[in-house]
């Protein structure tokens, strides 16, 4: 007899994970949005010093790396929630606020793990296509919400057209939304975002207790592969729900550890950030000397259309054949586009090398 599973298995998609986890150093890994830099050298040291004290469980309330954030961010530390990466916080919000009759309002394309809320939790899912610049329409996303409404995600920049809003239009749409409807403002790219400050987002807290501010270590501070995400909150009511659902000791003591370390190090992230955004400049340059157009950038990648008559997989494929990464449109929302995370300087122009010869 089979084993019976829950309906709701039916409805959730796999994440569309990037290959190349098994291959060797001379791939370009630019699939994944990762940064191309090794841990900073008081990471590694943070990293180590928590290993001798594995055998004991990680502090369930992660009083210290809340701490750290309340510190570097003036948000009191009962109002931020930690996770194993912020789509551990996102798959807990949505476990914690949908359920069948509840509706979620999210654009599309945008991040990929958004579908899965709806689909865990029964609740009713609302893409609402970007417009034409692959940038958020909040007017229409407005207009879909609803008495239903729980949830409005908005991710700035966007994953993964790559493209942000400036924030006074953000504000603007938040301050607009009826006050019983959670707004996640997922900033997991805002250190790349040359709009605004980085830490301008963070005063609209005081104005919205319905706000969040989802955030991660993955991106910009390098720590994708111990997964470290946080959210300021407007108020505590978020923070105790998501934890309420999660099982305990949800981020390791390796992470908490190396997380801290990251904080104290804002120099040196500052000019990796730096270094980072003149490759991206450069590799959209390369992009649009081939008369392609990618979009306005503001994130750690780049994102465009391929010539109508170029077959995505095959240009996939071929870049992976010459030792480049990268992810392909469709599995992520657009048919025919590319999704390329800025490397090295020495993995720019290897991609747009190989692009060149296949197009």
């Amino acid at each position: 007899m089979a084993l019976e599973f829950a309906e709701k298995l039916r409805r959730i998609k796999v994440y569309p994970a990037a290959d190349g986890y098994s291959l060797g150093p001379e791939v370009a890994l630019m699939a994944s949005n990762e940064t191309p830099y090794p841990p900073l050298p008081a990471v590694r040291q943070a990293v180590m010093e928590a290993l001798s004290g594995v055998n004991r469980y990680p502090d369930p309330s992660n009083a210290r790396l809340r701490e750290a954030l309340s510190r570097r961010y003036d948000v009191p530390g009962r109002r931020i929630a930690i996770g194993n990466g912020s789509c551990d916080i996102l798959l807990a919000a949505g476990e914690a606020l949908l359920e069948p009759g509840a509706e979620l309002v999210y654009a599309w394309p945008s991040f990929s793990i958004y579908p899965h809320l709806a689909a865990a939790s029964g609740a009713r899912a609302i893409a609402v296509p970007v417009d034409a610049a692959h940038r958020h329409d909040l007017e229409a996303m407005r207009h879909e919400v609803t008495v239903a409404t729980r949830l409005v995600i908005v991710c700035n920049p966007n994953n993964p057209t790559s493209t942000a809003l400036a924030l006074d239009e953000i504000a603007a749409f938040i301050a607009d939304l009826p006050r019983g409807v959670a707004v996640i403002l997922d900033e997991a790219y805002c250190e790349f975002n040359l709009l605004d400050d980085p830490d301008a987002s963070i005063e609209l807290l005081d104005r919205h207790p319905n706000l969040v501010l989802l955030r991660t270590f993955s991106k910009a501070y390098g720590l994708c592969g111990l997964r470290v995400g946080y959210a300021l909150c407007g108020s505590q009511e978020f923070r105790t729900a998501v934890d309420a659902v999660r099982q305990p000791f949800f981020c390791n003591a390796a992470a908490q550890a190396a997380a801290i370390a990251a904080l104290r190090s804002q120099d040196e992230i500052a000019a990796r950030v730096e270094r980072n955004l003149a490759e991206r400049l450069l590799l959209a340059d390369g992009l649009e000397r081939m008369g392609l157009e990618p979009a306005e950038s503001q994130a750690n990648f780049v994102w465009f259309d391929l010539p109508p008559d170029a077959d995505e997989r095959g240009v996939v494929r071929g870049l992976a054949e010459r030792q480049v990464l990268v992810r392909a449109g469709t599995p992520l929302g657009r048919e025919g586009a590319l999704r390329v995370t800025v490397g090295t300087a020495d993995e720019n122009r290897r991609f747009l090398a190989a692009l060149g010869e296949l197009i």
